[in-house]
């Protein structure tokens, strides 16, 4: 009922206007679950008795998050998912100073 409480929330309802919900009612023993279809087809279901509605909402968030990224990656026609070669990984990154302190020496 928590999960439940979340997804109708004025502020998750705004965020996310596409959004569906819809709940089943079982009659039967079996323990009550939560289903997620994501926007590319794939379900997951959560177990509602033992995952609290935090951690549910929490892998949701993470998995519409790498959806999105994929998407914006294959729109910009670029191979998903992007393979960093295990050099590049390993490579030293230089330092950044902010804008204003550069300015301040000069």
């Amino acid at each position: 009922m928590e999960f439940l409480a979340q997804c109708n929330a004025r502020k998750a309802k705004e965020s996310n206007p596409a959004c569906k919900l819809e709940v089943k009612r079982r009659t039967d023993d079996h323990p009550p679950q939560i289903m997620v279809t994501f926007v590319n087809g794939v379900e997951e279901v959560f177990d509602a008795t033992s995952t609290p509605a935090q951690t549910i909402r929490t892998m949701i968030l993470e998995k519409g998050r790498y959806l999105e990224t994929e998407q914006m990656f294959l729109e910009a026609g670029e191979k998903w998912p992007v393979i960093i070669p295990e050099e590049e990984i390993h490579q030293h990154a230089p330092g950044t100073k902010p804008r204003k302190a550069e300015e301040k020496k000069t």
